[in-house]
């Protein structure tokens, strides 16, 4: 039995997240290997929600197979439609919050953009220069470097956010 439980409509949220997704583990003829376990619990833990195909054409091993990876990773199955298996476990807390530069508040680390300005005759070279940009600036359509604006945030927020 799996470590998670998903209701029905868990579970029917988690395939239609999946649908999208690529299979990112590949399962061939030799089965379930301790090297398959370390992708599976490496791409859990990076995604959450994986796609695993399996290359077998028996179909009560694959489900076999969804079973032991849920009971051996902790994870949730969520499907088993033909040679794909869908699982899903919580990303870890470290995963889920955004990383911060030395506790300050948000913002992304600075960056290096190219500015290029052309010619208004256009028969000579356009100007290139490189620009730091932190993470509270954004460039405009004329090239100028512009402090982002606060964002505004509704009065029932800030309350919630205060207590």
């Amino acid at each position: 039995m799996p470590a998670i439980q998903l209701t029905p409509a868990d579970r029917k949220d988690k395939r239609g997240q999946a649908h999208h997704l690529n299979p990112v583990v590949m399962i061939g003829n030799d089965g379930l290997t301790p090297a398959i376990l370390k992708e599976c619990d490496a791409a859990l833990k990076a995604h959450g929600l994986i796609k695993v195909r399996v290359f077998s054409d028996d179909r009560e091993a694959r489900g076999a197979m969804l079973d032991e990876l849920a009971d051996k990773l902790s994870a949730a199955p969520v499907q088993h439609i033909g040679k794909l298996l869908v699982l899903w476990r919580p990303l870890p807390d470290s995963a889920a919050e955004p990383a911060h530069d030395g506790g300050t508040k948000g913002g992304a680390a600075p960056r290096t953009v190219r500015l290029v300005t052309y010619s208004k005759s256009g028969h000579s070279r356009p100007e290139i220069k490189k620009v730091q940009v932190l993470g509270n600036e954004r460039i405009t359509a004329g090239g100028q470097i512009k402090r982002a604006k606060a964002r505004v945030v509704s009065a029932k927020k800030k309350a919630l956010n205060s207590k």
